[in-house]
């Protein structure tokens, strides 16, 4: 059934999600009258499980509750700047900390204010610096980039473009050292190049 408050990899929210693998939050978004108002309210950005210990979240945008965000799958909400729910995805968030932290650098004590904080900074400020553009061979499986202005998704040796449906069929690139953009945050390109696991849309397996 379709969801509302999609999200792209580019993080901006749309009316609707076909299909959704994850659900989000950066705090109450949205009006009385269920209409966005706001990109973001909080700096932690999260995706959680579509359901959890039977809690209901039925009627979805109730008035003054958090805004539930929809994802297609894991790489779709890791380009848009979330990271996984410290609760209800505990071990993949303690994962995730624990791989962003190594590969970016940081102390293992990071608290997650700050960690959210650094996050935050990344995704609000796209493009800014030249670690938004590498060359699409050195990137690991799992990350989001524009080609030719299309959302695509690498994985390891092939392009499929991203829709809010699915991913599409497979392009080899002519150059694969070609310098791309990233949509995926280049904190969070790090942190899979150094092992997080990135869950996938089953389309992004067909030829």
């Amino acid at each position: 059934m379709p969801l509302p408050n999609g999200v792209d990899p580019a993080g901006v929210i749309h009316p609707v999600c076909p299909s959704a693998g994850w659900m989000g939050n950066r705090g109450l978004l949205h009006d009385s009258d269920a209409h966005i108002v706001r990109a973001w309210r909080l700096k932690a950005w999260i995706t959680c499980r579509l359901s959890y210990k039977g809690w209901s979240r039925q009627p979805l945008m109730k008035p003054g509750r958090y805004t539930e965000l929809f994802f297609l799958d894991e790489a779709t909400a890791l380009s848009a700047g979330h990271r996984a729910c410290a609760m209800c995805r505990r071990s993949d968030y303690l994962a995730f900390k624990s791989q962003w932290l190594t590969a970016n650098g940081f102390e293992t004590n990071m608290l997650a204010d700050e960690l959210d904080g650094r996050l935050h900074e990344e995704r609000t400020h796209r493009g800014a610096s030249d670690a938004w553009r590498q060359p699409l061979a050195g990137l690991p499986a799992g990350v989001i980039v524009l080609s030719n202005d299309v959302a695509s998704l690498w994985d390891g040796t092939a392009l499929r473009p991203w829709s809010n449906t699915g991913y599409g069929n497979k392009r080899v690139p002519d150059d694969l050292l070609m310098t791309v953009n990233l949509l995926t945050p280049p904190s969070i390109v790090d942190t899979i190049r150094h092992g997080y696991s990135v869950q996938l849309h089953a389309s992004a397996t067909n030829s």
